[in-house]
């Protein structure tokens, strides 16, 4: 089924629900392009950390924010990957940004102002021609108002840190199942309590709560919502 007209859809939701794949698969059923928003923010943490602006566990705010004009954040298709990936100042870190050490600080660097104007404008931008599945935590409150579509994903802080275990584990990352769910539940209180655009349910956006479903029930789900709505019938 096409649609009746070209669309921006907006994903948010708290960590580790699976915003960022269903976006991919909602872009990839309608032939729309992905902005994995997150991954901006991961990006801007990497740089963060490559740079020593993060000591004794806490961000410098002020030598990062100096350096906003030195970093460029783009997405390329990586025909061998079959997927879109990351690139920070001309480099893939696509691996580099989804390690638990940036996790562990990118809600500390998405609390700054300057950065997020910086990467809020950066996001409006590549959404000017529509067509778009862009996922976050403010793509339907700020970046994106009015957003023709908009979905509110979550499910359970422990079913979300199982999901994000697995995810590590399957990377041979070595962490420990309890870190992984202090850490959701920390990026949940600072990303739903921050001062500058917090996480928030829109007024006019779909809930879906995954906690019981897969990712496949997921997309089905947020698919039959679109179609019924802009279906071309």
């Amino acid at each position: 089924m096409n649609l009746k007209k070209e669309i921006i859809i907006a994903i948010d939701g708290h960590a580790s629900c699976g915003k960022s794949t269903l976006a991919k698969k909602i872009a990839q059923e309608l032939k729309y392009s992905y902005i994995d928003t997150g991954a901006m923010y991961r990006a801007v943490t990497l740089y963060a950390i490559n740079s020593g602006y993060i000591k004794n566990g806490e961000v410098d705010k002020n030598l990062l924010v100096a350096d906003l004009d030195k970093i460029d954040i783009d997405f390329v298709y990586d025909n061998q990957l079959s997927k879109s990936v990351t690139i920070l100042n001309g480099k893939n870190v696509e691996q580099e940004i989804r390690t638990m050490q940036v996790s562990d600080f990118a809600s500390q660097v998405a609390v700054i102002s300057e950065i997020r104007r910086k990467l809020v404008a950066m996001q409006q931008k590549m959404g000017e021609k529509k067509k778009i599945a862009m996922d976050g935590r403010d793509i339907g409150t700020v970046v994106f108002p009015d957003a023709d579509f908009k979905i509110f994903l979550t499910a359970s802080p422990n079913i979300r840190a199982q999901r994000r275990y697995k995810e590590l584990i399957d990377k041979n990352e070595k962490v420990e199942f309890s870190d992984v769910l202090e850490n959701v539940l920390s990026r949940d209180k600072i990303d739903s309590t921050r001062e500058d655009s917090p996480l928030k349910l829109a007024d006019d956006a779909v809930l879906i709560d995954n906690s019981n479903l897969n990712i496949q029930e997921t997309l089905a789900v947020a698919l039959a919502i679109i179609y019924e709505r802009f279906g071309d019938k």
